[in-house]
């Protein structure tokens, strides 16, 4: 079972905001400067997406080496979703499914939603929870704040 309630606000977001002391992570670990590189097993087309976004996550470093599988696994749903909804725009919302007795013989069709509907639900709502944590939508990056020189600050800058 996950932590309940919001979730924690970033150690440079409670420095700001004036948080006591003793509730400043001053220790958080910061990843390095890493070369930022996708996946081995990323196909081609979520490639193509990462190629899309990712420079610029990276210049504003919000893409860190530590984020290259959470990125990657966004860069994944995008693509599945796009599978998704293609299969659905092609075929409609409701299609027509077939029946079978229980000696497994067909014995009719009956009109039913698509099951890439499931699909593309399930790809949707990763696209969502992933692209929330790099703040790639207006509501989410409404939540990130960036330094004015580097695009981002680690805690213990901001407390010397």
């Amino acid at each position: 079972m996950g932590q309940r309630g919001p979730a924690p606000k970033p150690t440079a977001l409670r420095v700001l905001h004036g948080d006591r002391k003793d509730r400043i992570n001053t220790a958080e670990p910061q990843p390095s400067e890493l070369d930022v590189q996708p996946p081995e097993w990323l196909g081609s087309a979520a490639l193509e997406v990462w190629d899309h976004y990712a420079p610029d996550l990276i210049a504003k470093r919000v893409l860190t080496g530590w984020d290259a599988e959470a990125f990657a696994n966004w860069c994944d749903a995008v693509v599945r979703r796009r599978d998704a909804a293609g299969h659905v725009e092609a075929e409609g919302a409701v299609v027509e499914l077939d029946v079978f007795n229980k000696n497994g013989e067909l014995s009719g069709t009956r009109l039913a939603k698509n099951p890439w509907l499931l699909a593309l639900d399930a790809a949707d709502s990763q696209v969502q929870r992933y692209g929330a944590r790099f703040g790639l939508t207006p509501s989410d990056r409404s939540q990130l704040k960036l330094g004015a020189e580097d695009g981002g600050m680690g805690a213990e800058r901001l407390l010397s």
